[in-house]
């Protein structure tokens, strides 16, 4: 599969020029960010916070009621969300005052067997979601140091982070267009694609400004290797979201796993973008950059 799409992509490249590579990239990066704007707008967040961001509780219960009149059974609490996993059911809400959470707890276990609750405290949460942005914050400035420190050329280093900024920029709006919560496990695929983005980004790069040869010949070497890479990637977490979201479809003892789903989704979509980024926007740059540079050479 990798090669038919490696042939197909180095055929688009190089069929058009700089300005038509960059345009596809840069415009799925800009409609990103207006949606990522729009939801800031709309509700404070650009992305949804989970759980372990806003605080709240989680129940999981054994019982064969569906998600939909379990929704309307306790719809006098601040009720978000209500799945189905096999013989389970998983129920989330959203903030509520302590009296509210003891009588919600004194129902259902009353009510349903083998009860699993998990509680989180908004402070806490608020807390949890200043560290992690801080966390990825420091980790990218952490990134485009060191890509400054190896090349040390403007041009090639900011490539590559713009890239890797785009890669972020995409997935986070994929994760608000289908509310895909950010979670614990969502901020680590994130900070996983940064470094998935910035190795595929150094390839090409070392390629196209260490290597003998023609930028187009260096830039086809390197995608044979960077693409055979990304899709390798992409086929183990296609197996690892269908195992972790419909794995109860295939026996009722087995149930989903939202974290490992979550994660696994962001990064299928993150790496799909990378690829556009890494063989469209950052060759497109990397193309005039070299052709720029010959031409003050020869001046």
């Amino acid at each position: 599969m990798e090669v038919g799409l490696t042939e197909r992509l180095d055929s688009f490249v190089r069929n058009h020029n700089d300005k038509q590579l960059a345009a596809i990239p840069l415009a799925l990066f800009l409609v990103s960010l207006v949606i990522l704007g729009f939801m800031f707008v709309s509700s404070g967040a650009p992305v949804k916070l989970g759980m372990e961001f806003e605080g709240g509780t989680m129940i999981s219960a054994a019982t064969s009621e569906s998600a939909a009149s379990l929704e309307a059974k306790y719809s006098d609490y601040p009720i978000i969300d209500v799945r189905e996993a096999g013989s389970r059911v998983v129920m989330q809400f959203g903030p509520m005052s302590n009296d509210q959470q003891t009588d919600l707890v004194r129902e259902v276990t009353g009510t349903y067997t083998g009860v699993e609750i998990k509680q989180i405290g908004p402070v806490y949460g608020k807390s949890l979601q200043a560290q992690a942005i801080n966390a990825v914050i420091i980790s990218f400035i952490g990134m485009a140091a060191v890509v400054f420190l190896i090349f040390r050329s403007f041009v090639p280093s900011f490539a590559v982070v713009l890239s890797a900024f785009s890669d972020i920029m995409i997935a986070a709006a994929f994760m608000a267009v289908t509310g895909i919560e950010l979670s614990l496990g969502t901020v680590a695929a994130l900070l996983m694609l940064i470094g998935y983005s910035v190795d595929s980004d150094i390839l090409l790069t070392t390629r196209v400004l260490k290597r003998r040869g023609t930028p187009q010949e260096n830039i086809s070497n390197a995608m044979h290797t960077g693409v055979t890479m990304t899709t390798t990637t992409l086929a183990a977490l296609v197996v690892m979201y269908i195992v972790s979201t419909y794995s109860y479809l295939i026996s009722s003892s087995l149930s989903q796993i939202p974290l490992l789903s979550d994660i696994s989704i962001v990064l299928i979509f993150g790496l799909a973008a990378d690829l556009l980024n890494t063989w469209m926007l950052n060759t497109s740059i990397l193309r005039w950059h070299v052709a720029n540079a010959g031409k003050r050479r020869r001046a």
